[in-house]
């Protein structure tokens, strides 16, 4: 009978730890709808075994004790906050989505992948030469988008494209280095650095455009309304869906961690009014851009 009784008291300790247990834990930023978009195509109402927290919704997350208690065997990172708590998890695989704190290569964390914000450089070439442009200027902090920049460049030698590169190390820099591509570049190219485009730095990449009578080619369609000639927007729904493929392949041991791969759809946006003025054909930008 007190074997019995340890027994039950042993499985009554034990399946709590058993209830707990799931696949993935979504460790999400903040209440976003771009994230619930994202979070569709990751199928997210379709599983079970999964557990949704939201940084934002409380004061302090102890992420290393919710793993080590409700043994998830994935993260799935939503946006730079999350990134940044998954980023002290080293047993338990992360991928990160949605985040521009997500390096091309994550070498000093193993346990760490995740998807781009970045479309593919070759993407954006192709949309360069649409515009018949070959020099093209970009302004970007090393240590935040160096690693894009640096497959850019072999993108752009093959397309013919010559990237016209300054750098900076603070946002109050841009607009001295952006004044010394007065008459030197022929577009204007905004990557979505934290450091090159704030809310204090964006309006004066479209001053300089308007100025010096060029395009200026952005990372996002919001800038559209701003002024930006044309966008390469993220599909969320599709970055969902490659998301969930991606959680996939590393939960069933296929994919190799430590690794970031582009956006499989990006969606082209034009400005029409800006496009009329510099004479550009928003037809032949968006044909040029194939996923």
């Amino acid at each position: 009978m007190r074997r019995f009784i340890l027994l039950i008291i042993a499985l009554a300790t034990l399946l709590p730890t058993l209830a707990q247990a799931y696949d993935v834990l979504v460790l999400q930023s903040r209440r976003d709808p771009a994230y619930d978009e994202v979070l569709k195509g990751f199928r997210f109402e379709q599983k079970s075994s999964l557990r949704m927290l939201v940084i934002s919704d409380y004061a302090e997350v102890d992420l290393i004790r919710i793993v080590r208690e409700d043994h998830p065997r994935l993260i799935l990172a939503l946006g730079d906050a999350a990134l940044k708590e998954a980023r002290k998890i080293r047993n338990t695989p992360v991928l990160a989505v949605m985040t521009l704190g997500i390096p091309a290569q994550s070498a000093d964390q193993s346990n760490l992948a995740g998807i781009s914000m970045f479309a593919a450089p070759e993407q954006y070439m192709s949309m360069f030469r649409s515009m018949k442009v070959r020099r093209v200027g970009v302004i970007h902090n090393p240590a935040k988008s160096g690693w894009y920049l640096r497959q850019a460049r072999t993108a752009a030698q093959q397309a013919g494209i010559e990237l016209v590169a300054r750098t900076i190390s603070a946002p109050h820099e841009l607009p001295h280095q952006l004044a010394t591509l007065a008459g030197k570049v022929d577009a204007l190219w905004m990557l979505p650095d934290p450091t090159a485009v704030t809310r204090d730095t964006v309006e004066t990449y479209f001053h300089f455009g308007q100025e010096n009578y060029i395009p200026v080619v952005s990372f996002s369609g919001s800038y559209i309304g701003l002024g930006a000639a044309a966008a390469l927007d993220l599909d969320l729904n599709t970055l969902g869906r490659q998301a969930d493929e991606v959680a996939s392949q590393m939960l069933s041991g296929q994919a190799d961690s430590s690794r970031v791969i582009f956006p499989h759809k990006v969606i082209p946006k034009t400005n029409g009014s800006v496009l009329k003025r510099l004479n550009l054909d928003a037809g032949s930008i968006i044909g040029s851009v194939r996923n």
